[in-house]
């Protein structure tokens, strides 16, 4: 049976599964990388770091499996990164990562002095201190011997397609994020090309999710003992990738991710403008469109509360006795440890707890992370709600939901039925399913998904519960706005 490689290219690391044309997985493997942090609120990576780890995981997961049975490779990958590419090929500076921080003054520019109006007619989405345009911006204006060196621009995974196949590539659902694409439309905004100094030849060629890059060049076909012939597809941004491996591709499903950042996922048919301005109008891997609403801080929270805070790597044993408190919680969280996008596009909001008491537990402030993070979903949730989403349901990813009690916190503070898939490996799984259509393994993508994607258990929210997380929610949505000013000035 053909074989297919999914890659996730993820932010603490790479995540690489083998699996069979019908969805089993055969072999996984993982190589993690640095994050460095030059700056408060900065974070880059050396692209270079990605691809040896890739190349690195590729060669253990292929280890002792039939190589010749593999027929195509496909990619999911952290949004926004800008990897600019000197006229060699070769990485220009450090990647400037999706939670960097440091455009505050290009967003502003774009969102206020373009402004918020424009921006939505030439690409569908206002400006957010992530995106690759404000650090295009920045980088012209603060590094202009590195932005003279510009050849070509890409996104963190099409670096790897770039290295695999030597094909300058993206897609659509990814370069969405860029804040260069105009994406009712599916083309490059010529306005905000030129607004941010891009050239034309600088850009990649787009393609759909699941069309080919191209194959695999003869060394690393070497390298890795594959048959040259092995296709690369064009892969699609994490998120994107992620619903695709979780079987959501349909207009009205819903797919929610607690990995490092957190995202609110809604697949629809025709492009929706109408949340344009609090959460994320973008392409989907499927070849139509989705909203996303995005939390920089998820599971990153939990870690960050566990093992820097806490000094404790046993995260199921110390959620133990919290599902007792659910909805009775006095202390709240706010999960800004990163800033904030949706919806408040606020890098300067930060963590806090709030409500603490002579009598505060510990396992209130821990229930609190995990209910803060819920909450700011919530929020993106609200915003699709207002723009006329009807979400009835969710299926659920990323390392946070192998967690029970929080997809209990999930399913009642959203107040819908949670799924669990059969298979819980979001973008790499979507990758090679991914993969497999590039291939024809199947006719289209909508029959792969159908044919690899499942179900095999759903949390039914509590209607009790439901009732008390309404009442902390109203309360909830009153920190930010009380604290916006405090963090500014701090």
């Amino acid at each position: 049976m053909n074989t297919f490689i999914g890659i996730d290219l993820g932010t603490s690391a790479a995540k690489l599964l083998l699996v069979t044309a019908d969805g089993r997985i055969l072999s996984s493997e993982c190589a993690s990388y640095p994050v460095r942090y030059p700056a408060d609120g900065w974070s880059e990576q050396d692209p270079v770091d990605w691809f040896d780890g890739v190349i690195a995981a590729a060669k253990r997961l292929l280890k002792g499996q039939d190589k010749a049975s593999v027929r195509g490779i496909g990619l999911g990958g952290q949004m926004h990164g800008l990897v600019a590419l000197d006229k060699h090929g070769k990485v220009i500076r450090p990647c400037i990562l999706w939670n960097d921080g440091r455009t505050e003054k290009e967003t502003a520019y774009l969102n206020e002095e373009i402004g918020k109006n424009s921006l939505l007619e030439m690409t569908g989405n206002i400006a957010y201190a992530g995106f690759t345009a404000p650090k295009i911006l920045w980088l012209k204006k603060n590094e202009p011997k590195n932005f003279e060196k510009i050849a070509k621009i890409l996104l963190p995974k099409d670096y790897i397609v770039y290295r695999l196949t030597g094909e300058f590539s993206s897609d659509y659902s990814d370069f969405a994020g860029t804040l260069l694409l105009d994406v009712e439309h599916k083309c490059f905004s010529e306005k905000m090309c030129e607004i941010c100094g891009v050239k034309k030849e600088w850009l990649p060629t787009l393609r759909e999710s699941y069309e080919t890059a191209g194959t695999l060049v003869k060394d690393i076909a070497d390298e890795l003992g594959l048959e040259s012939d092995v296709i690369v597809c064009a892969g699609a941004g994490d998120n994107a990738a992620a619903a695709v491996g979780t079987g959501i591709v349909r207009d009205g499903d819903c797919n929610v991710s607690l990995g490092t950042s957190g995202t609110v996922f809604i697949p629809r048919d025709e492009f929706d403008g109408g949340s344009g301005d609090s959460l994320h109008n973008f392409c989907h891997a499927s070849g139509k469109y989705h909203l996303m609403g995005c939390i920089l801080s998820a599971a990153s929270c939990n870690r960050w509360w566990m093992e820097e805070v806490l000094k404790n790597s046993d995260f199921n044993g110390e959620q133990r006795g919290a599902e007792s408190m659910l909805g009775k919680n006095s202390v709240y969280f706010l999960p800004y440890l990163m800033g904030e996008r949706s919806p408040h596009n606020d890098v300067n909001a930060r963590g806090a707890f709030i409500g603490l008491r002579p009598d505060t537990s510990r396992t209130a402030m821990t229930l609190a992370v995990l209910e803060g993070v819920a909450f700011a979903l919530k929020d993106c949730v609200e915003a699709a709600k207002k723009g006329g989403a009807k979400i009835e349901s969710t299926r659920i990813c990323g390392g946070g939901a192998k967690s029970p009690l929080w997809r209990k916190i999930i399913a009642d503070v959203l107040g819908v039925p949670v799924e669990i898939p059969k298979v819980e490996e979001g973008p790499a799984y979507g990758g090679a399913i991914l993969a497999m259509t590039a291939y024809g393994a199947y006719p289209t993508l909508e029959a792969a998904v159908a044919a690899t994607t499942s179900v095999k258990e759903t949390v039914l929210p509590d209607k009790r519960i439901v009732e008390h997380y309404k009442h902390r929610y109203e309360i909830y949505k009153k920190l930010y706005p009380a604290l916006k000013d405090v963090f500014a000035k701090m």
